[in-house]
């Protein structure tokens, strides 16, 4: 025991140790019923973590710590999640480079020092290069936050979802996906982000306000004008109908005949539908091919053609669709939207067919969540997982595997069943970048070069990881890649979310390590936020009912957000994130896993200083409680006194609460039950034995043991919540790790909890007089009179309640009501 204990360095002295020894290391020889494993969300490494992700890391950690001491033998595994966009901008941005896979390798490139204004092109293979460089470094500096944080991980099961065995895991799941034809090819529109050059999935949109006019614009009827107001004029040419809705009194007579665009002339017949909004703008729209969603309903429904003149970077295209003339098309092509928007608008006004100034209006548009321009809706060739978004019979059954694990807490299950009732559509997997995994797919050419996309070409799983793109696929040579009669590779890569929905199996080795899958899998406890229960919690749901037909895990926990203080999320976005290394060095990490563990599972938290500093001295409380408790002569006797065993049974109960917290997934109650315990031991009962405790005799021995009793008991409730100042002072007198040692047993003994309720009370009003006197509270009580029916309770704790006093004459009543009337000097 040190002389003078501090939580300064703790954290550098335990994350090195428990890693030599092994403190947290997986024992893979227990059987499936005493493993407790654990799905946890490997963070994306493109940026720094902030303390949103501290907060909900530590809830599992917590829940990990605590199976442990329970006896089970903890499967926790940590990844990193680095593939995808994300990553892909953070290098194009480090190192101010732009992929362009038609460059050939350049085995000597070097990035610039300081990237300029202008990015410099590389191919695939230098890019991807750099992903990995730069992914490294991120992943260290997440590695050390994540120590210091004290997650008890095994760090020998790290993963990444990038790395060979996630790759190979990635790829067979879809290979079977599509030998059970779950995963197809199919050519429709896309949603497609123009600065990312991507398709985009469902799960990854977000509605954002977004500027704009309603232009007031003629198209030629037989009896003259019919206005349509629109906010997209630039899409006329790909203007394929009209539409309103079929009780439309205004369109009747128009529903079955067609009308011409304007500046174009294009014939486009006038349709009924019910998704027409009457109340919106004249009642009556263009349906083009694709301005929204809505134009795809209709494009479906209505069986019409398609023009479509938007291309994959956003601009339009530089020929006009079939059907539209070339005047004036040409002064629209290879613009971008927005100028031509601003050209289709200047032609209508000179033409006459825009009725006045455009009417400004803001209005919800879909965004890629990580992209900053509107996205398109472009006609591409495209893979797919059926998710119940087209089948009714397997949407029941997704929604009846929502319901099979516990829910934590239980009303988060409605955002799982709102989004999987919602879909729109099958989940859209493949994405057209370069740093990712491979759809793992060839597809035979014909002998005019053609690719023949519904006869692909796949491997074997044993040769697993590939990337098509540079491994040859059986049976053919690398001098048949590109060539009639040959083959080529699908260029696309996975979608971050297809690798990330098989965690479980990609930690547990599915396919290549059995044994261990057997033990780990399904898994018992999902911890997640709830913003991605969308995206990562269903998609794993979608991926075991394809594979195994059951449950991913037995327990979803799901966390809230942080708050700021002014009550807002914490996101980059807006600038309002705080970044966890400066805290933990600050406060320490115990005083931060403190403020994570008041956040209850489900509910947002606001992040408040205030509750680190009270964290913080808790902690320091414990050192030096600990210290006085172990200072004291060491005690092989019995615990007899009545106080003593009114603070062991007072003890057990809070054993029990805080057992049955942990089991409930309640970590925030376990605190609550063991810090009131601690701060009226600390205050109550060690003033009350302090004097008993330093004297001799069998008395002093019963205090002693009482002590050393606690000490042990509350370190190990503390232990899950606050690892390093319990694991600190287990070591002045313990062997082992306390993360090691069993959970405390309920052992209530002869004790009577009340004895040291009514001592406390009574000993505070004491310290109340003192004080309202200004007087020390080592001040002389001439007498102290207690009256009241606990008389018989106060009697027990007599001699300790006049010692903490410094009692002279005691006069015990029986009475009514507590009563307790201090004489002063």
């Amino acid at each position: 025991m040190p002389e003078k204990p501090t939580l300064d360095g703790l954290e550098q002295v335990w994350v090195a140790r428990w890693e030599d020894e092994g403190v947290y290391r997986f024992d893979r020889s227990k059987p499936r019923e005493q493993v407790y494993s654990i799905d946890t969300p490997p963070p994306t490494v493109s940026g720094s973590l902030h303390i949103g992700h501290v907060f909900s890391y530590t809830h599992t950690d917590i829940m990990a710590r605590y199976q442990r001491m329970i006896g089970k033998s903890v499967f926790y595994p940590l990844g990193w999640d680095d593939n995808g966009l994300p990553t892909e901008r953070r290098v194009q941005n480090v190192y101010g480079v732009r992929c362009d896979p038609s460059l050939p390798y350049d085995p000597d490139f070097v990035p610039p020092e300081k990237p300029g204004k202008r990015e410099i092109s590389i191919s695939r293979r230098n890019f991807v290069e750099l992903c990995h460089r730069l992914t490294a470094s991120d992943e260290q500096a997440f590695e050390e936050v994540w120590r210091r944080v004290g997650l008890s991980v095994d760090w020998s099961l790290l993963y990444t979802t990038i790395g060979d065995e996630s790759r190979a895991v990635s790829q067979r799941a879809f290979l079977r996906n599509l030998r059970r034809g779950e995963a197809y090819l199919a050519e429709a529109p896309t949603l497609w982000d123009v600065s990312f050059r991507t398709a985009v999935a469902q799960a990854e949109l977000e509605d954002r306000e977004w500027p704009g006019a309603f232009h007031r614009i003629s198209f030629y009827g037989e009896k003259g004008s019919v206005w349509v107001e629109t906010t997209r004029p630039e899409l006329i040419p790909a203007c394929v109908a009209l539409v309103a809705h079929p009780d439309d009194e205004r369109y009747q007579e128009l529903f079955g005949t067609s009308v011409l665009t304007p500046l174009f002339g294009v014939e486009v017949p006038v349709l009924a539908h019910r998704l027409a909004e009457p109340d919106k703008g004249t009642g009556i729209a263009m349906i083009c091919t694709f301005g929204d969603v809505t134009d795809v309903t209709w494009w479906r429904e209505l069986q019409l053609p398609t023009r479509p003149v938007i291309g994959w970077d956003g601009r339009l295209l530089p020929e006009p669709p079939e059907g539209v003339e070339e005047e004036p098309y040409k002064e629209l092509a290879g613009k971008t939207v927005h100028s031509a928007r601003e050209r289709i608008v200047e032609l209508l006004r000179e033409s006459g067919d825009l009725d006045g100034e455009p009417r400004p209006v803001s209005r919800p548009v879909k965004f890629y969540e990580r992209g900053d321009k509107p996205l398109e809706i472009v006609t591409t060739r495209q893979w797919y997982i059926r998710n119940g978004g087209r089948d009714a019979e397997l949407r029941k059954r997704l929604l009846e595997r929502g319901r099979e694990p516990a829910w934590h807490p239980p009303h988060m299950r409605v955002r799982y069943d709102n989004w999987v009732e919602g879909l729109a559509g099958d989940w859209l997997i493949s994405r057209q970048r370069f740093y990712g995994v491979p759809i793992p797919v060839w597809y035979p050419l014909d002998e005019s070069g053609q690719p023949l996309h519904d006869a692909p070409i796949v491997p074997s799983e044993d040769v697993l990881p590939i990337d098509p793109t540079s491994d040859t696929p059986p049976g053919y040579t690398e001098e048949q890649r590109g060539v009639p009669g040959g083959f080529m590779a699908d260029p696309d890569v996975m979608d971050t979310w297809a690798t990330s929905s098989l965690t479980p199996q990609i930690a547990g080795r599915w396919g290549t390590d059995d044994d261990l899958f057997q033990r780990v899998y399904p898994a018992d406890l999902r911890s997640q936020a709830h913003e991605i229960i969308r995206t990562w919690l269903f998609s794993t749901v979608v991926r075991s009912h394809h594979e195994f037909g059951t449950r991913p895990w037995a327990n979803v926990a799901i966390s809230g957000w942080i708050l700021d203080p002014d009550r807002k999320k914490m996101s980059k976005s807006k600038g309002n994130v705080v970044t966890p290394l400066d805290l933990l060095k600050q406060h320490g990490s115990d005083a931060v896993r403190y403020w994570a563990a008041g956040g209850r599972y489900g509910v947002d938290t606001a992040f408040d200083v205030g509750q680190l500093k009270i964290g913080r001295r808790l902690a320091i409380k414990i050192l030096n409680a600990s210290k006085f408790v172990l200072g004291l002569a060491e005690s092989d006797g019995e615990v007899t006194e009545p106080l003593d065993l009114s603070m062991l049974a007072a003890l057990s109960d809070v054993v029990r609460e805080t057992g049955e917290a942990f089991a409930a997934y309640d970590h925030s109650r376990a605190l609550e039950a063991v810090e009131r315990f601690f701060w009226a031991f600390c205050d109550d009962y060690l003033e009350l034995v302090k004097a008993r405790a330093y004297e001799s005799g069998p008395a002093s021995a019963s205090a002693h043991a009482a002590l050393r009793q606690a000490l042990d008991v509350l370190l190990r409730l503390f232990a899950p919540i606050l690892p390093f100042v319990t694991e600190e002072v287990w070591s002045w007198w313990r062997a082992g790790s306390v993360h090691r040692a069993p959970w405390p047993a309920v052992e209530r003994g002869s004790g009577d909890p009340a004895v040291l309720a009514v001592a406390s009370e009574v000993l505070g009003r004491v310290r109340k007089a003192k004080s309202e006197a200004q007087l020390s509270m080592r001040a002389e009580v001439s007498r102290l009179t207690v009256s009241g029916p606990e008389a018989g309770l106060v009697r027990q704790a007599q001699d300790d309640i006049c010692a903490a006093g410094h009692v002279e004459e005691f006069v015990l009543q029986y009475g009514e009501a507590l009563e307790v009337t201090t004489l002063l000097d």
